[in-house]
């Protein structure tokens, strides 16, 4: 579709301009982010029931996001909407909760009942708006105050900024509780056990295999050797030394490079010394990594004390969708 100069360049300067006003928005809130903010974070941490999140119109699509990306990253929470709550709602707020409501103006009618049941059962009450003299901000406990930036909108009125704002404190407080509770990789793969994420988190104790593996002692024959790694259709034998732990491994490689004699030797002799090893709560992505830098197929994965839990085969990444 052929489109006239001018009015592409019109349109990719508006384009441009939205995402400046914004980005700068977003600037200014960073410097002012103040104690406020810890002591939001704080009551968030101390929250022994669920974070409720609410807010009327463009707010209340923002705060669905927010509630979901909270519950997301293992802190219970749930979008309550306000008209709903004044006609039965309330019930899902209880005093075991924190409500965070979020209004650009702190004047929203619709709010008015469920900031009333937090006064009246003493629920922590975090309040955001961009207007510190809002009744929202005055009855809140804890006032998260948004800068007062432009909005977007050629005509200053539709949500922008403003929501973009509010997004990102969303965003900012549940990373900052994140990090309060050393919420990791292995945490969140529990929230997240589909699709291709839920594959990215996936550990190497999820996917290798611990039964029957194919281990043979320094001293075992080749022979035996040979048989181990047939019955097993590995392509690998494991060496271990007199304790158990693993001291070696024999691949078809090194088969080949001993091939002139092979069967009168014994597993010590024809193994590759130090092999590459991983531990079983190590990322299977990092397992791919690893057989794919260095050319290889599978990977022991051992205990602390390097003795032998499992095997992990390249395919057995492929077929889980990890990359």
């Amino acid at each position: 579709m052929t489109q006239d100069t001018d009015q592409t360049s019109r349109r990719i300067a508006a384009g441009r301009r939205v995402m400046t006003t914004e980005a700068d928005a977003l600037n200014l809130f960073a410097d002012q982010l103040g104690a406020a903010f810890s002591d939001a974070v704080e009551a968030l941490l101390n929250t022994r029931g669920r974070i409720i999140v609410s807010g009327m119109g463009k707010s209340g699509h923002i705060g669905k996001k927010i509630a979901a990306t909270f519950a997301s990253t293992g802190a219970p929470a749930q979008f309550v909407h306000p008209a709903e709550a004044s006609h039965g709602d309330l019930g899902m707020v209880t005093e075991a909760d924190t409500v965070i409501v979020l209004s650009n103006s702190g004047e929203t009618s619709e709010l008015a009942d469920i900031i009333a049941h937090t006064k009246r059962f003493a629920i922590p009450l975090i309040g955001v708006a961009s207007k510190p003299e809002s009744t929202l901000l005055k009855q809140a406990d804890i006032a998260l105050v948004l800068p007062r930036a432009p909005e977007a909108c050629p005509n200053g009125l539709a949500p922008t900024t403003s929501t973009t704002l509010t997004l990102a404190l969303g965003d900012a407080l549940a990373v900052a509780l994140m990090e309060e509770r050393s919420f990791g990789a292995e945490n969140f793969r529990v929230f997240h056990p589909g699709g291709k994420l839920g594959a990215r988190l996936l550990t190497v104790r999820d996917l290798m295999h611990d039964d029957m593996l194919p281990l043979v002692g320094a001293a075992d024959a080749m022979t035996d050797t040979l048989l181990a790694m047939s019955a097993q259709n590995s392509g690998v034998a494991g060496v271990t030394g007199p304790e158990g732990a693993l001291i070696g491994i024999i691949t078809d490689g090194d088969l080949r490079r001993h091939m002139d004699g092979l069967l009168t030797r014994t597993a010590g002799e024809v193994m590759t010394p130090n092999p590459l090893t991983i531990n079983p709560g190590a990322l299977a992505a990092e397992a791919l990594h690893m057989m794919n830098t260095r050319k290889i197929t599978s990977l022991f994965v051992l205990s602390d004390d390097r003795k032998p839990l499992g095997i992990l085969h390249v395919h057995d990444c492929l077929r889980a969708g990890v990359s």
